[in-house]
């Protein structure tokens, strides 16, 4: 669950700071954390507690917009305290940070489907987690992420225009981000390539039960930003939600219509065509900070099947995909974006509208058809 960084914006002039409460039975983890959110204009711990049940007693009177959520605690721990957090402050976003083993990865797992909205592993040990520099920026930069998300409709596509300006370095328009700037391809799909981030697991499992049907004919090519043992959890849960084959992609093998392929965790996936369409997996450098990415496999799949692409853009911070689906959208292929209001973070997708690559944008689930057949547009 990794994304890009674009450029923060600064805030502005009498806008409220992002209120952090920080949930962690690690005294050192509290305070390293907390000062970092303290050296971040902008944001505002508001809370520090060692276990859930201090949260949940706490968390009316604080009143944070994000909780930092660990999972394993002693007296209350994180999944025990979740849904209580969320009924005592509904609208408050929740970011499970906990390292990272199979068991806390099933377990986070089942925080998002109870409402938390991304996971964030933290190092091993307290040494490592004071000499991460890259665990600090993900922390900081999913605050940010997150707490504009959560205002989202007091500053309507600021967030799109965020992202998408840094992607495209071109003036995004302060009306509306329309998404019907390219027709659909007359072309019915040969694959569907879908790229996601914060938000993406529950979406990507909805929207795949409801697409099951339908997806007989075609493979279905997955990056999401996870860790590895994430992603081959991820696989295994959309196994069950679509009754179908669904497994990590494995180097050269060849796409086998109806079955999906999910990108593992720390490694590119992407298809060429030596002879039939086949998997490739790699270890190239991150992209936008990623790794798996969307870009290089909207890319290749723009590559491989031209205008038989059906490219897909869910939930998401940063703008990773952009820059894929308008190479999907020029070589004739369709992209579909989802919308704003069903978005948990309209960056991907609104990156993607933005940079005029999408002929539609849906809320979730996308319509059956959409997998089936050639559109004409609209």
């Amino acid at each position: 669950m990794h994304g890009p960084a674009p450029a923060e914006a600064t805030p502005l002039l009498g806008e409220k700071p992002i209120r952090v409460m920080i949930v962690d039975d690690s005294a050192v983890v509290r305070g390293l954390v907390s000062r970092w959110i303290g050296e971040e204009a902008g944001l505002e711990t508001v809370a520090r507690h060692a276990n859930g049940r201090q949260a949940v007693e706490d968390v009316a009177r604080s009143a944070p917009d994000i909780i930092l959520l660990d999972i394993e605690m002693p007296v209350m721990d994180g999944l025990e305290a979740l849904p209580l957090l969320l009924r005592a402050r509904p609208d408050v976003r929740v970011l499970v940070v906990s390292t990272l083993t199979k068991r806390n990865a099933e377990i986070s797992f089942k925080a998002l489907s109870l409402g938390a909205l991304d996971y964030l592993p933290k190092p091993d040990s307290n040494r490592e987690i004071t000499t991460s520099l890259d665990f600090r920026s993900e922390v900081i930069r999913k605050i940010k992420a997150l707490g504009r998300a959560r205002t989202r409709r007091s500053a309507p596509h600021e967030e799109a225009r965020l992202v998408a300006g840094d992607a495209a370095r071109a003036e995004i328009p302060k009306g509306l981000l329309a998404f019907k700037q390219r027709p659909f391809s007359m072309v019915p799909p040969r694959v569907i390539a879908i790229g996601s981030s914060t938000g993406g697991p529950q979406v990507l499992a909805s929207l795949l039960g409801a697409l099951s049907p339908s997806l007989s004919r075609v493979p279905v090519l997955v990056a999401q930003h996870m860790p590895p043992v994430f992603t081959t959890i991820l696989a295994e849960r959309l196994a069950k939600a679509t009754g179908r084959e669904t497994k990590e992609g494995i180097d050269g093998e060849p796409l086998k219509p109806g079955a999906i392929y999910v990108a593992p965790g720390n490694h590119h996936m992407t298809v060429g065509r030596p002879k039939a369409p086949t998997i490739r997996i790699s270890g190239e450098p991150p992209v936008h900070f990623c790794r798996p990415a969307v870009d290089p496999m909207f890319a290749s799949v723009a590559a491989t099947f031209g205008p038989a692409a059906l490219g897909i853009v869910l939930t998401g911070m940063g703008y990773d995909g952009a820059a894929g689906a308008r190479a999907i959208a020029d070589a004739g292929g369709s992209v579909i974006a989802q919308d704003e209001a069903s978005s948990v973070v309209w960056g991907m997708p609104g990156a993607a509208a933005a940079v005029g690559a999408c002929a539609a944008g849906l809320p979730r689930p996308l319509p059956s058809s959409c997998a089936e057949s050639g559109h004409d547009g609209a």
